[in-house]
């Protein structure tokens, strides 16, 4: 079985307190976007995994894809399977790849092997290998709260905008991103910004991760700049970085812009 876990963007992130678990609560509105992996999992003999495309740095025996498989099968006596991975969106980018792949994972075992588990199964069994895992069982536009696992309806459909994706190359971890962070209840509910048109968000759909990596990483900032000067309506990096998006009124090819990054672009 063949499919392409996406990557997502988050529109606006705020980061509201420090939990007593070490990690932190949030608020931010999960959007997927086009730029994929794909991914092939196959019954076999002996269960393997590979990789093509971006290396993927450490162990493979300790990849997500895989993780996700030893949870099923703690449940399900589900036969040995080849996972094949060919990465193509960026690691460390803010655009939650390797969670897309998990949650993919979960998904293919369940129709694989016809398991009949409740989107609330797989939200769950995706919730233990990662805060933004379960968000990509619906992979459809959702508030999202907590660690960033839990879920409200949001009214926002931007399907006839156009984006532009453009990660700088730079590697940003969680650690790093967290580390400079100072948690802010917010006065303002997200979702009732969100209402308003695009082109209104500059001044109050935020990233909190903007005010300390920014400044670390000018060229995150001049991408940013950049858009904006090439007619975006709106641009934010996305998640703890590295990546920053646009949201075009218009179909826009700034590839050769940004020829030294990489980019993707396309249809909302």
């Amino acid at each position: 079985m063949l499919t392409f876990p996406n990557a997502k963007i988050n529109i606006g992130l705020h980061i509201t307190e420090k939990r007593p678990d070490g990690f932190h609560n949030l608020e931010s509105c999960f959007y997927p976007v086009g730029w994929s992996d794909a991914l092939e999992i196959l019954p076999a003999e002996k269960l393997s995994f590979k990789s093509t495309g971006i290396e993927i740095p450490g162990n493979p025996e300790t990849n997500l894809c895989l993780k996700a498989y030893h949870l099923v099968k703690q449940d399900f006596d589900i036969a040995p399977v080849m996972i094949h991975l060919h990465k193509v969106v960026p690691i460390g980018a803010g655009m939650g790849g390797g969670s897309a792949d998990c949650a993919f994972t979960i998904k293919t075992l369940n129709d694989l092997f016809a398991l009949h588990l409740t989107t609330e199964q797989m939200e769950n069994y995706a919730r233990q290998l990662g805060s933004d895992c379960a968000f990509f069982i619906q992979n459809r536009p959702q508030y999202c709260f907590g660690k960033g696992d839990e879920f409200a309806e949001i009214s926002l459909d931007l399907s006839g905008k156009f984006i532009v994706l453009v990660n700088p190359n730079i590697h940003i971890s969680t650690a790093e991103a967290y580390s400079g962070v100072k948690p802010t209840k917010t006065a303002v509910d997200l979702r009732e910004i969100l209402q308003k048109p695009v082109n209104q968000w500059i001044d109050t759909v935020k990233n909190d991760f903007e005010n300390h990596l920014l400044p670390k990483y000018p060229a995150i900032q001049t991408i940013k700049d950049q858009l904006y000067q090439s007619g975006a309506a709106y641009a934010s990096m996305t998640g703890s970085g590295s990546t920053v998006f646009g949201f075009f009124d218009q179909e826009t090819d700034l590839k050769e812009n940004f020829a030294e990054y990489s980019v993707w672009q396309g249809k909302m």
